[in-house]
C-alpha cells in the first residue's frame, strides 16, 4: 500500500510538470537560474508581508559518525566550525532572525531529528553543511537541493550522506522502509519535497554565486539528489558540500579557521540576499 501511495504522488507531481508547477530538474547553476527566473516572486505591498524569522543550521555528522576524512581533518569537525561561524555572523548582523542549531558540539544527531528540529521551530530555511569525498583530484564546492537524481554521480553523493542512518536503531521503521543502498528508494522518496523546490533553488543559486565570485572557491554547481536530511523538512532547504577533504589542498583550505570564516561570510551574504528578496527588498 505504501508503494502505491508513493507512486500516486509521483504521478501527480509529474502531471504538475506539464502545467509548469513542477520544475525540479535543475542540474547546473544555469539550469537553476532558468527555473528560478520562471517563477516570479509575489508582490509584497501588504504591511503584513512575509518575514524570514527563523533559520536552522545543521552541521553534518558528529559524535560516533565522523563523516568523511582527510589526512587530519574530519567532516564532523569542519562542518561544525563552518556552521558556528555562519551562525555567529547571522546573529551579529540580523538580530531579528532566530538562529537554531541542530548541534553545537561533537554529538550524534539522527537525520530524522535534524529535520524535526527545523519543523518544530517552524523554520523558514534549513541549511545543512558538509564536506565531500572522492578521488584525490576532485575539488570544489557543491550546493544541493532535494530532487530527482540525474546521474550516477549525484546518486552516489546522496547515498554516501544517507548511509549514516545505518548507525541508527530501527532505521527502516523510522524512515518508512527506506534503504540507503537502494537507488529505487532514493528516486521514490525524492519526489516529496516539490512544494519548496523553487525557493530552495533560489537560495542555492545565491550560495553558489557567492562562493564562486566572492570567496573564489571552485564550484561544481547547483545540483539535486535525494538527501534524507532534506526530505522531511517542511521549508526550503539546501545541503552545502564545502569541498573535498580527500583532496590534500582542499583539506588544508577547509581546515583553516580563517578560510572557514571566509566561506561562512559568503554563505551569509547569500542568506542576506535571499532574505531581502523574499521580503520585498527591505
Amino acid at each position: 500500500m505504501r508503494i502505491i501511495v508513493i507512486l500516486a504522488s509521483a504521478v501527480l507531481l509529474l502531471l504538475g510538470a506539464g502545467s509548469g508547477e513542477w520544475k525540479a530538474e535543475a542540474q547546473t547553476t544555469a539550469d537553476s537560474a532558468r527555473i528560478v527566473a520562471d517563477t516570479a516572486l509575489p508582490a509584497f505591498n501588504s504591511p503584513y508581508r512575509y518575514r524570514l524569522r527563523t533559520v536552522v543550521l545543521d552541521a553534518g555528522h558528529g559524535g560516533k559518525d565522523r563523516g568523511c576524512a582527510g589526512v587530519v581533518a574530519r567532516e564532523a569537525d569542519v562542518s561544525l566550525s563552518l556552521v558556528l561561524a555562519l551562525g555567529k555572523q547571522i546573529e551579529e548582523n540580523m538580530p531579528d532572525v532566530k538562529v537554531i542549531y541542530t548541534r553545537k558540539t561533537n554529538v550524534f544527531i539522527e537525520l530524522a531529528e535534524r529535520a524535526a528540529i527545523a519543523n518544530r521551530n517552524h523554520a523558514d530555511l534549513f541549511i545543512s553543511i558538509h564536506c565531500n569525498a572522492g578521488p584525490s583530484q576532485s575539488h570544489g564546492a557543491e550546493v544541493w537541493t532535494m530532487g530527482l537524481h540525474k546521474s550516477n554521480a549525484n546518486l552516489g553523493v546522496a547515498q554516501r550522506e544517507n548511509a549514516v542512518i545505518l548507525q541508527e536503531k530501527d532505521y527502516q521503521k523510522r524512515y518508512d522502509g527506506f534503504d540507503p543502498r537502494s537507488p529505487q528508494s532514493h528516486i521514490l522518496f525524492s519526489l516529496f519535497q516539490s512544494a519548496y523546490i523553487t525557493n530552495s533553488l533560489r537560495f542555492a543559486q545565491r550560495v553558489d554565486r557567492q562562493l564562486r565570485t566572492t570567496v573564489k572557491r571552485p564550484s561544481r554547481g547547483v545540483k539535486q539528489a535525494g538527501f534524507l536530511v532534506l526530505w522531511k523538512s517542511t521549508m526550503p532547504s539546501v545541503l552545502i558540500e564545502s569541498g573535498f577533504l580527500t583532496n590534500p589542498a582542499e583539506e588544508r583550505y577547509l581546515n583553516d579557521k580563517a578560510n572557514q570564516s571566509y566561506m561562512a561570510a559568503g554563505i551569509y551574504r547569500a542568506f542576506r540576499e535571499y532574505k531581502r528578496e523574499l521580503e520585498g527588498g527591505s
